[in-house]
């Protein structure tokens, strides 16, 4: 079989689970985040989650797939392993990325809510 399908194959197969675990961690997890911030609001929380999930989905396999080519000849076992390592050392650090960006986004947001259940408790509504 051909390195470069190899290649392909071993990157598409760890991405996607890397993806889906970090996916499924983010969505049990954020699911507290969001009941909070939309006030106990648990089906608004419910779509929201939904929809992060779906579109955390979108951007990473989406990226994956996207920079699937190697442009280089890899005809060597370990030129396999440097360019697969190379790949999913980005897919981990953007989906690195994505859960910090996420967390401030929920962070932001819950700090809004505090502020504006605080205000609403005081009568300043």
């Amino acid at each position: 079989m051909n390195n470069i399908i190899i290649l392909y194959s071993f990157y598409l197969l760890i991405t996607i689970c890397v993806t889906v675990w970090v996916a499924r961690t983010l969505f049990r997890n954020g699911k507290l985040f969001l009941i909070d911030i939309f006030h106990g609001d648990k089906d608004l929380a419910q779509a929201v989650n939904n929809l992060l999930l779906v579109g955390f989905y979108l951007i990473n396999i989406g990226y994956a797939v996207y920079t699937l080519r190697v442009i280089s000849e890899v005809n060597t076992a370990r030129l396999v392993i440097e360019v697969l390592s190379l790949k999913i050392a980005a897919i981990i650090l953007i989906l690195g990325c994505m859960h910090f960006l996420n967390m401030f986004i929920f962070f932001r947001l819950r700090k809004r809510a505090l502020i504006e259940k605080r205000n609403r408790e005081l009568g300043f509504e």
